[in-house]
């Protein structure tokens, strides 16, 4: 045996996909599912749960009925596109951004969901995304992968685990790249928005895609015969795009009567084949269509039918024909409503994929496979250019059409923002097609192509190669890749999301905006053609609902031009950050690589002085740019800088021996006018930083002023000690000084605790130390002390110290756990001493007691799953065998099932997790 098979290449436990023992114990020894968001107790014999699971986890719905709920997961593209990261949004508080909020609401979760039983003890934990089609977007999965690749690669699992159980068949499929609407694009645009979208998929998920999500859902002929030519096999609208319907003619009903369906009648419960105009019925050219259900698509999004798993599946009973021997009920809505838009609503729909829907026989299945076994028998047609959020077509993205509105608020902007990014997306072409010639075979076969590169930077070496007409000087190179990056950002300028809402100074406006200027920008930079200009005049007439805006120029104006990031002020924070004890001489900054080819700094007194020479080469144009950076701090807040283009090794030299020499005198004036002297590229102080570097910076400032403030108090509290202790005793009001004083002084002491607690556990002598350092007891004397004196903490910052410790714990524990059993297993001696330490238990207790009362709110859920895991998937199927009475004439194995069975006791309480099943196995 190998106890860690089910744990990934990192170490991170991986749960087993949940099974009809599973089910039983979700459902309790009374078979209630209350907690499960079930409001009835259905039928909970083994055999039931058998016949559950089997209809679940097999390809076979004995009814006939196959349930398809499509969640179309996607964030709009909110990189800065100087900086290639999302900046913060203050708007998404307490987290950094939207993308980090609704990823912790929704994204996490889905791959996560948990259900409980009704003791709110965890009894399973599903991958949502394992039994529902979704999409997810191609920027959306860039970012988990960046900065959640557990979640991330549950996702890939998911899709490989339903192509497992359904024939090949995968609950995922593609998405237009950038989420344009495609009836307004240009042919070309379309075509790299699907190229893009299906290359970003095969190399995500190892498979070529069967169907596409279209944004929004917006579709006419046109972009159906992009998708018939590249391959799609189905998309899905909402019912009121279909014209009319028919059976597919055949030799005895050779011209059958078309049904006029266009008020949204079309049955939902069956694909339909699309042909394509200059197709002929019975030809092969064609995309096949599903259309999902409208009124219960709505009501998930919109009204109460996730109020409990029953309800939902009730709600799905009554759209189940009577009359068919098999049929699809179609369901599609915004992924996020599942969790985001409505707080824990991934645990009902859990609950509805692996229990409600198998217990009547529905399988939980997807559009590619109910058309592998069901090819369509009827025709449709649809409506010239629809969407599946505005009543009038696309106008939602091109018009004033009331759609979206806000108020009394009109939408004029949104003609003249659409004509102004057509006009900018043609010149943008022209010059791309003129000047791309000079690098590519062929530019626009390079443009399609050039996805695999945005997903994998890597990659940008056999791309060239690959395309490039000839061989490329490095100047060249960069040239070409530029033109690459202006049309990728003349592509994410048509995001949809620009024109969705009400305003056009609204955030997703004015980011769209950032891309057509990163655009025109690089246009210039490579063929010396500015368009700003003449954009920023067509701009003018897309008029703003915000008087102190007026128009969409005057929005350019103060919300993009303003907010650029230049290459100087990004080499400018790197200075100083690096007075103040940050940044290495290589390292990662943005979407840029830092290398310190010299630096000195030097500190007279008050005074610090830092020069250096630094490269900032791109990721994405391998572009490098060499500065001569100085930077004078001259105490508290105050900085004063200068930065130019690096000349040559001889004039830095000289430079910095000038600058040195006037800071030895500590004169800050002589250290002033011989920086201004010497450097004369621009100058700079922290409030020439882009905002996220000054926020940054402003905190390590803090550090020295918080820590004496700190002091202070502390000085206070304890100098004022018995006086807090009298106020308290005789029931009066304390003074707020005073009670500040304590509320600081203490919180101070407890975040000092934890963070030692951590960095304890962090060393290989943990258990040790944890034992000698006594840091748990001091926490607790700090919650003695606090509650006694009605103090209240802020410690915000001891959380994730406080979090981590217990991940730490639960880890040795597992491992100690494994090493347990894998003794029993063996025929050598069992050890004198079982691995397994009672003081981390005793400390993992300690320390959840210890967040509730300090009302830490700690995220258990990463430490949660790790030990459900390994109790589902190593203990109870490979270590409970194990334990059998050949073992119990020794002590020592005694000893061991002991400390193991409190282990699973004490850990199950500690992290609510159900364990009475197995503790009666041990």
């Amino acid at each position: 045996m190998t106890v860690s098979a089910n744990r990934s290449a990192d170490g991170s436990a991986l749960d087993r996909p949940l099974g009809a023992a599973d089910l039983a114990l979700a459902l309790g020894s009374s078979g209630s599912g209350a907690g499960l968001a079930s409001s009835q107790s259905p039928p909970a014999t083994a055999q039931q749960m058998a016949d559950w699971w089997a209809i679940a986890t097999g390809n076979e719905a004995p009814t006939g009925v196959h349930v398809v709920v499509h969640g179309h997961f996607y964030q709009p593209p909110r990189e800065n596109p100087y900086l290639e990261t999302v900046v913060r949004q203050p708007s998404a508080a307490p987290c950094h951004d939207w993308n980090e909020r609704v990823h912790r609401e929704c994204y996490r979760p889905n791959a996560f969901a948990r259900l409980f039983n009704d003791r709110g003890n965890l009894v399973g934990i599903v991958n949502t995304f394992e039994f529902m089609s979704f999409n997810v977007g191609p920027t959306l999965m860039s970012w988990l992968e960046r900065h959640d690749p557990r979640t991330y690669q549950r996702i890939l699992q998911a899709d490989r685990r339903s192509c497992d159980r359904l024939a090949g068949c995968g609950n995922a499929i593609a998405q237009v790249y950038n989420h344009i609407i495609m009836p307004l694009a240009s042919d070309r645009d379309k075509r790299t928005q699907v190229r893009w979208g299906v290359a970003d998929f095969r190399a995500r998920f190892g498979r070529d895609p069967q169907g596409l999500w279209l944004a929004e859902a917006a579709v006419d002929y046109a972009t159906l015969e992009v998708l018939a030519d590249e391959g799609i096999e189905f998309i899905i609208l909402a019912p009121s795009q279909a014209l009319r319907c028919r059976p597919l003619p055949t030799e005895d009903a050779p011209e059958p009567e078309w049904l006029e369906v266009g008020g949204g009648q079309i049955d939902p419960t069956q694909p339909y084949r699309c042909y394509l105009p200059q197709g002929e019925t019975g030809s092969d050219r064609h995309v096949d269509l599903f259309f999902y259900d409208g009124p219960i698509s709505g009501e998930i999004g919109f009204g109460d039918v996730l109020i409990s798993s029953e309800t939902f599946a009730a709600r799905i009973g009554q759209a189940v024909r009577g009359d068919r021997d098999t049929q699809v009920i179609s369901l599609a809505t915004d992924g996020e409503t599942f969790g985001h838009h409505k707080k824990d609503k991934e645990k009902c729909l859990a609950y509805a994929l692996i229990a409600e829907f198998p217990k009547r026989g529905w399988l939980p299945s997807n559009f590619a496979y109910y058309l592998h076994q069901n090819p369509p028998t009827w025709e449709v047609q649809i409506k010239p250019v629809t969407a599946w959020s505005c009543m009038h077509g696309v106008d939602r993205w091109q018009d004033d059409c009331g759609c979206g509105g806000g108020g009394e608020w009109h939408q004029r902007w949104r003609k003249p923002l659409r004509e102004t990014l057509d006009w900018l997306r043609d010149r943008l072409a022209a010059l791309f097609e003129t000047q791309g010639r000079e690098y590519f075979r062929d530019p626009w076969a390079a443009r399609d192509a050039y996805g695999d590169v945005i997903r994998d930077r890597t990659r940008t070496d056999e791309f060239l190669a690959d395309h490039q007409g000839r061989s490329l000087t490095a100047k060249e190179r960069v040239l070409a890749l530029q033109l690459l990056e202006m049309q990728r950002y003349g592509l994410l300028m048509f995001t949809s999301c620009g024109w969705f809402f009400e305003e056009l100074s609204r955030p997703e406006g004015t980011q769209i905006l950032r891309y057509a200027g990163r655009a025109m920008e690089l246009a210039a930079e490579v063929t010396g053609i500015s368009l700003e200009q003449e954009f920023i005049k067509r701009l003018e007439d897309a008029p703003s609902n915000v008087p102190e805006y007026g128009d969409g120029a005057t929005i350019y104006q103060k919300l993009v031009v303003s907010d650029r990031v230049t290459l100087e002020q990004v080499a400018a924070a790197y200075a100083i950050e690096s007075l103040l004890g940050g940044n290495a001489r290589q390292q990662p900054i943005y979407c840029y690589q830092a290398n310190l080819q010299d630096y000195r700094l030097q500190r007279m007194g008050d005074l610090a002085l830092a020069v250096g020479h630094l490269e900032l080469t791109s990721d994405i144009t391998q572009e490098t740019t060499a500065f001569t950076v100085a930077v004078l701090h001259l105490g508290g807040w105050d900085f004063h800088g200068r930065i130019e283009p690096f000349r040559s090794r001889l004039h830095y030299t000289q430079t910095k021996e000038k600058l040195f020499a006037a800071i030895a005198q500590a004169s800050t004036a002589s250290a002033v006018l011989t920086l201004n002297r010497e450097l004369t590229g621009p100058c700079f102080g922290l409030d020439d930083l882009f905002c996220e570097d000054r926020q940054r910076i402003t905190k390590l400032l803090l550090r020295d002023t918080l820590a004496g403030l700190d002091r202070l108090y502390d000085r206070v509290y304890r100098n004022n000690y018995g006086v807090l202790l009298g106020f308290n005793r005789d029931e009066l009001p304390v003074p707020q000084e005073l009670q500040v004083a304590a509320d600081i002084s203490l919180g101070q002491r407890a975040i000092a605790a934890f963070e030692a607690l951590e960095r304890d556990l962090s060393d290989p002598r943990g258990s040790d130390l944890l034992l000698r350092n006594g840091h748990l007891a001091e926490l607790e004397a700090i919650a003695d002390e606090a509650a006694r004196l009605h103090c209240t903490l802020n410690l915000t910052a001891a959380r994730p110290h406080g979090e981590r410790a217990i991940a730490t714990l639960v880890n040795r524990l597992l491992a100690a756990s494994q090493g347990a059993i894998a003794a029993l297993e063996t025929d050598h001696p069992l050890p004198e001493v079982p691995p397994i330490h009672l003081e981390e238990l005793d400390a993992v207790e300690r320390l959840v007691e210890l967040g509730d009362r300090f009302g830490l709110d700690l995220w258990l859920e990463p430490s949660q799953e790790q030990w459900f895991s390994y109790l589902h998937g190593e203990l109870i199927p490979t270590g409970l065998p194990l334990l059998g009475p050949r073992d119990r004439r020794s002590a020592t194995w005694g000893a061991t099932v002991s400390l193991l069975r409190q282990t699973v006791q004490r850990l199950g309480a500690s992290l609510k997790v159900e364990v009475t099943p197995i503790l009666m196995s041990l």
